[in-house]
């Protein structure tokens, strides 16, 4: 069981009230937040729909980056994605934060795979990506 601690100064009390004019809170908190979480594909495309490739105003999910994803043992997700360029600067970072959203949803692993076949296009985007671009 983890615990937040939360520390404040009295300001107001005398300080021979029998405590020195400091307090301090102690918040239980699980350390397993989504314990008994199940994923579903569907959970995993929803949370990734926050992850923004920072060149692009559009999702990962949106730009049709997100090739597969393999859940097992209901908490444990693999996810294959592309990226729009081979020599694109910021693909550590879009894995990092896609792996960090489905963390948050409840998996225990994430594992992300930059696969690059087959090859991304623009054809691959969701009509609400090409539509966002004016490419529609």
């Amino acid at each position: 069981m983890g615990f937040k601690k939360i520390i404040g100064i009295k300001k107001d009390e005398p300080a021979d009230a029998g405590d020195k004019g400091v307090t301090l809170t102690k918040f239980e908190k699980p350390d397993a937040a989504h314990k008994d979480v199940v994923l579903t594909d569907e959970d995993v495309f929803d949370a990734l729909q926050g992850v923004y490739d920072p060149e692009i105003p559009v999702s990962i999910v949106d730009l049709g980056l997100i090739y597969d994803v393999k859940i097992s043992s209901g908490k444990n997700v693999s996810i294959k994605m592309s990226l729009t360029t081979p020599g694109c600067g910021m693909g550590a970072m879009i894995a990092q934060q896609a792996e960090a959203a489905v963390k948050e949803i409840g998996a225990d692993n994430v594992l992300i795979e930059v696969v690059w076949d087959p090859p991304w296009n623009p054809d691959m985007m969701s009509d609400h990506a090409k539509e966002k671009l004016g490419i529609a």
